[in-house]
């Protein structure tokens, strides 16, 4: 998975601080699924292109 970025993190602190219509689980459930996706798209973005994959093992 790609690492937390500086506004995923603020993102998660103000959510759960502020709990703003969302369970925790929901808060904590949406950052892995949102980095799941996201290295998804990188790995379809460089196989559109032509480049080798080099299939990276999710890092947890």
């Amino acid at each position: 998975m790609i690492g937390f970025t500086l506004p995923e993190i603020r993102r998660l602190l103000t959510k759960l601080i502020l709990r703003v219509a969302d369970t925790a689980e929901h808060i904590w459930h949406w950052s892995p699924f949102r980095r799941r996706r996201q290295h998804q798209a990188r790995l379809s973005h460089y196989k559109r292109r032509g480049y080798p994959l080099t299939e990276l093992p999710l890092q947890y």
